[in-house]
């Protein structure tokens, strides 16, 4: 039997609830369940002190994930990127990997759980994702405005560039395995050699 654990903090019910339905499922994870992982008696009704339902917790431990995430977009889009292009590319992958490794268990409950609650992730797509996408377009459009690039379409360019720098960690969540099982430096070197050849960048 759990012991009551005094004092247990929101953040601990969201952190421990986005880990449990993230491993087992929104539908098989019980409020006994997040109550027992916090240390609460799971017959306690402690939980209902902060959140009224299990929807709620989910809805509340989205949004909150979704402004820390947004915050470090925020202070990512002040950041100046380098003047060297690859020097840039590599900075937006560590960004966009970091990012990534701090949230393993919330990407793993969008991907898993999104057909049950569309509106609520695809909130967090335009608040986090696809400003990474419109980020990687505005500095595509640049270079190539300024004849440091000849790119007929960046969006669709960062598109691409975007889509496989992130394949490799949502695989790595699901299913334990990198894209061909490649190490993340040889990985991150031959991504960042396809993203130089696709900027076709000039001298």
């Amino acid at each position: 039997m759990a012991r009551t654990t005094p004092g247990v903090t929101r953040r601990r019910i969201l952190d421990e609830a986005v880990r449990l339905f993230a491993t087992r499922g929104y539908d098989t994870t019980s409020i006994a369940d997040i109550q027992t992982a916090c240390g609460l008696h799971p017959g306690s009704g402690a939980l209902y002190k902060h959140f009224p339902s299990k929807a709620a917790v989910l809805e509340a431990a989205v949004h909150d994930n979704l402004a820390r995430l947004a915050a470090r977009t925020a202070e990512t889009a002040d950041t100046q990127l380098p003047d060297d292009p690859r020097e840039a590319l590599r900075l937006l992958a560590d960004v966009v990997w970091a990012f990534m490794a701090a949230d393993r268990d919330l990407i793993r409950l969008m991907i898993r759980e999104f057909a049950g609650f569309p509106e609520l992730f695809e909130q967090m797509w335009q608040g986090v994702v696809a400003t990474v996408y419109r980020r990687g377009t505005e500095w595509i459009t640049t270079l190539r405005d300024q004849g440091r690039a000849a790119v007929p379409d960046p969006e669709a360019t960062a598109a691409v560039l975007v889509a496989s720098l992130t394949y490799y960690p949502i695989l790595d969540v699901l299913i334990g395995h990198t894209p061909g099982d490649l190490a993340p430096d040889r990985f991150l070197a031959a991504w960042l050699d396809s993203s130089v050849a696709a900027l076709n960048l000039r001298a």
